[in-house]
């Protein structure tokens, strides 16, 4: 069965790369999304809102895993190829990597042209710090920083979870991301509410995470680091971020590309001070986005290679049992 995903899960990759995410088709996760926030609104109130987060989690994730199960095993019913081709489809549909390269290129385009305003307001739709007064080693960094964090987070995660237990399990793993990108906030709000998710998804991406900062660091040597110190740039950066996870990507690329991440952000008027990634030995420059990008696709291909090699190996050692 491990073989199927993986030509599934290849499949799903291919398919990303051609169409990415066209905005007028149907979409799973937009439909989690609308279930998230129902449930939050009905539920976010009074008491026990640990628990009631709890079991909004837990309805979206079988509500996921569930009807994908259903559909995969319907097709499979049918044929192995067919069962291989709609897993592949609900695979693409936990996968952005064209649509992440799409939004940072559409960041670097105008800041290409000087056009500053139109930069920041293109920013905006993929960061939520303030960005209407960010210069453009400003802007750069926050478009570095999206494109490394969500090399994981948006790709290479689901691809290791669907290869582990295909389509269901890359969609359950979406379901646990967007509802920790939804409720998941260290905020009076969802503090209590969001807890459960929050938690989850650290657990989803603590593994995916790191085997992502790895692939990144093996796609090309370090620009001015020799790659002792850019190791250690990583192992010593990476557990700064307040996640347990999102740092291992960011610190993997500013080592590679010797530039600093993370350090102050705004939003909403109020000051976040994190902890900064990397070292400068360069200023940031529009280029640098263009290279983030670069970095991505070449760290995908890689993980794409150590999946087929684990899973090839895994099925064989199955068969032997």
């Amino acid at each position: 069965m491990i073989l199927y995903h993986l030509f599934a899960l290849t499949f799903a990759w291919l398919l990303d790369k051609l169409i990415g995410d066209p905005p007028n088709w149907p979409h799973p996760v937009r439909w989690m999304g609308a279930l998230i926030h129902k449930l939050e609104q009905a539920l976010n109130k009074g008491r026990f809102r640990k628990l009631k987060g709890s079991l909004v989690l837990l309805i979206v994730v079988l509500a996921a895993g569930g009807i994908t199960l259903f559909i995969t095993r319907l097709f499979y019913e049918i044929h192995p190829i067919a069962g291989i081709l709609a897993e592949g489809i609900l695979i693409f549909t936990a996968i952005a990597q064209k649509s992440l390269k799409e939004a940072a290129l559409e960041v670097y385009e105008p800041l290409a042209k000087g056009d500053m305003e139109a930069a920041r307001v293109k920013l905006s739709y993929i960061v939520g710090r303030d960005t209407d007064r960010l210069d453009e080693p400003g802007i750069v960094r926050a478009a570095v920083e999206t494109v490394a964090e969500n090399t994981s987070d948006g790709i290479t995660a689901p691809l290791l979870w669907a290869m582990i237990g295909g389509a269901p399990l890359a969609l359950i793993y979406r379901a646990i991301n967007t509802c920790d990108s939804m409720v998941g906030h260290m905020n009076e709000r969802y503090m209590d509410f969001g807890w459960a998710s929050a938690k989850a998804d650290d657990i989803v991406n603590w593994i995916p995470s790191r085997m992502t900062s790895v692939c990144i660091m093996l796609t090309q040597k370090p620009e001015y680091a020799p790659y002792g110190e850019a190791w250690a740039i990583l192992l010593r950066d990476a557990p700064k971020h307040p996640s347990p996870n999102s740092g291992w990507g960011e610190a993997a690329v500013a080592a590679l590309l010797g530039v600093q991440l993370g350090g102050i952000n705004f939003y909403k008027d109020v000051i976040s001070n994190r902890a900064t990634m990397g070292k400068p030995m360069v200023m940031l420059e529009k280029e640098h986005i263009i290279k983030s990008i670069s970095i991505m696709n070449k760290a995908v291909f890689l993980f794409l290679l150590l999946l087929w090699t684990g899973g090839m190996f895994l099925d064989l050692a199955f068969t032997r049992i």
